[in-house]
């Protein structure tokens, strides 16, 4: 519902493909960093492993999950990732492609005249570790019009029931617009 705030992350949505398929990544062995499902992440282009990404910064998807190996030497997967967890042979999760399209709320009210307008993350790393949630939501006061780029592109709206374009906290459909494998899109 559209009218209270329960943000659940930038949770992808489809593919013109049909499937949105996560890609296999590293994260480093006890790794210092907490990844939560559907937290937006990035490409350390230093270390080539996965990371959180930054307010601003591009991206190239989302968390969707984890494999390892526990300090018992058993084999586990989960949605996810608590920062110094004794953990070997790691592999993130994330989505990759950048025609895939997310569902994300926004910390406030969206207009469909905001179709094609560009916003940043207002949080990314907030989220419930408890059930593994992101709670990413889209900044609604990081507005950027034609010309100009943010991390995401608002494509629609997200349909259900209780959820309209002006709502107190609209469910919006976006792409990114600045992901580390393409070219920064500008707003239209």
């Amino acid at each position: 519902m559209s009218t209270s705030s329960a943000p659940f992350g930038l949770q992808p949505v489809y593919h013109a493909s049909g499937f949105v398929r996560p890609a296999a990544f590293t994260l480093a062995d006890n790794a210092a960093v907490t990844l939560l499902q559907y937290q937006p992440v990035a490409i350390d282009t230093s270390t080539g492993v996965v990371t959180p990404a930054t307010v601003g910064n591009a991206f190239v998807g989302t968390f969707m999950g984890v494999e390892f190996t526990d300090s018992d030497g058993r084999r586990r997967v989960s949605n996810k990732f608590i920062a110094n967890t004794p953990a070997t042979n790691v592999t993130a999760y994330i989505t990759r492609d950048p025609a895939i399209v997310y569902q994300i709320q926004a910390n406030g009210s969206v207009a469909i005249s905001n179709i094609g307008n560009q916003f940043d993350f207002g949080s990314i790393t907030a989220g419930n570790t408890t059930v593994g949630l992101s709670q990413a939501v889209l900044d609604t006061g990081s507005v950027v019009a034609s010309g100009g780029v943010a991390q995401m592109r608002v494509i629609g709206i997200t349909p259900g029931p209780d959820n309209n374009w002006g709502d107190a906290y609209t469910i919006v459909q976006v792409q990114i617009s600045q992901h580390q494998d393409v070219a920064d899109i500008n707003a239209y």
